[in-house]
């Protein structure tokens, strides 16, 4: 092979990152080189990202493997001792071309091979400028990285540093730059997101940052925010859900359980009962809003009437887009030294929560037959409505906006009837 080639594991700011890592390891005059970008956030994460190094050294003898991301973070000395890999660099040196002029030749000990610093000793995230994301036709902004809360289950603090923002300015520019690329819809992104500007001086908020997004950048047709934490959402953002056409119907939320008990050995910051008020307001404020959420299945103590909470609030809050998580013990975490419930247990229960939100995504689904759609047309001949729900977009051109009547669906995508050009 020639070139650099970034294989990304993770959330939507790794995609981002990625592309910010080939853009500086192809500055330093990298070539034959494979960047592997993992993510830790559970084991089978982590396990993937292992499987998928081996695989690209056999299919790669002669490249330049180096492994980066929160898995590399919190698991280096895993990565090291790895014979397929030249060299692991930290979250933060991943990101600088220097990492890349500054590589160990072939054949270099495990020690030598690290390059990862303390990620906790960072306390700023310096703006980084892309004009692509690679296969994507909506792009991603990084606008904040870490995390300042400790939930008992989570690695990723300790993977990504505490909280830091980025300047609105720095986004305002690379909103613009994406834009002027191309893109017609930008997903706001970061570890917590919602936590943004704490730091700042004058501690705008998220719903600030989007508002002065779509002032100074009218050329956003559709805006995202990747996935928020419903207790940090500000006055700002609900009065962009209510009123703003060009924020999107659509918001993911990290509910992690409906159990107050479990919610409070999570180390959540909400009750259930906030959860459920949220999820009303929202809907009040947007009666076409969709609501996904990330939630976990066997937490250790879970016992099987906490469950039935957490399956519960999923209908109460009527979540279209359930993402189930077996619960997985990562080393170091408080939730690790709890009582831990039996494998077998957490993938029933996961198998069971997953069957309730297929469940509510077919009534998603059927409600919007017959609704009409501005649908964005993705490179997979699928295509997403306002709201994110796919719909079978084959034959139609990439990067499109198309209007379209929705006429049934699959039980997976929605189908639809296309009606006219919605921008050009």
């Amino acid at each position: 092979m020639s070139g650099v080639e970034v294989i990304t594991f993770g959330c939507r700011l790794n995609t981002y990152e990625s592309e910010v890592m080939r853009a500086e390891a192809e500055k330093a005059g990298l070539n034959n080189a494979i960047l592997v970008n993992t993510c830790a956030v559970t084991a089978e994460a982590v396990r993937q990202a292992r499987q998928a190094i081996r695989r690209a050294r056999r299919d790669n003898p002669h490249a330049r493997i180096i492994v980066t991301g929160c898995a590399a973070q919190t698991e280096k000395e895993i990565f090291a001792e790895m014979a397929e890999i030249d060299a692991v660099l930290g979250n933060e040196e991943k990101l600088k071309s220097a990492s890349y002029r500054s590589l160990p030749d072939f054949g270099v000990s495990a020690e030598e091979k690290l390059r990862v610093n303390d990620i906790m000793s960072v306390r700023a995230t310096a703006p980084q400028m892309v004009k692509h994301i690679d296969r994507h036709v909506r792009a991603f902004i990084q606008v904040q990285n870490g995390c300042d809360h400790r939930c008992t289950f989570c690695i990723i603090p300790y993977g990504r540093g505490n909280s830091r923002s980025v300047p609105m300015g720095a986004v305002v520019e690379q909103a613009r730059r994406l834009v002027e690329s191309g893109y017609r819809e930008i997903v706001l992104t970061g570890v917590d997101a919602t936590s943004y500007g704490a730091d700042l001086p004058g501690t705008p908020t998220i719903g600030l940052l989007a508002k002065t997004l779509l002032k100074h950048v009218p050329e956003i047709l559709r805006l995202r925010l990747s996935s928020i934490d419903s207790i940090e959402a500000d006055r700002h953002l609900l009065d962009l859900i209510a009123d703003e056409p060009r924020f999107m119907p659509h918001l993911h939320l990290s509910l992690q359980h409906g159990d107050d008990l479990i919610l409070k050995r999570m180390k959540r910051r909400h009750s259930s009962t906030e959860a459920r008020a949220f999820c009303d307001e929202v809907r009040r404020l947007r009666p076409e809003i969709s609501l996904g959420a990330d939630m976990i299945a066997g937490f250790p103590t879970e016992t099987e009437a906490m469950f039935d909470n957490a399956v519960r609030l999923a209908e109460d809050c009527g979540i279209a887009h359930l993402h189930v998580f077996p619960y997985s013990p990562r080393p170091g975490t408080p939730a690790a030294r709890m009582p831990q419930l039996d494998r077998a247990l957490v993938k029933e229960r996961a198998a069971r929560l997953r069957a309730k939100g297929a469940t509510l995504y077919a009534a998603h689904l059927d409600h919007m037959v017959g609704s009409e759609q501005t649908v964005l047309v993705e490179m997979n001949g699928l295509a997403h409505t306002e709201n994110f729900t796919l719909v079978d977009a084959a034959g139609l051109e990439p990067r499109s906006l198309i209007a379209v009547e929705i006429t049934g669906h699959n039980g997976k995508h929605l189908t639809m009837q296309r009606k006219h050009m919605a921008a050009a």
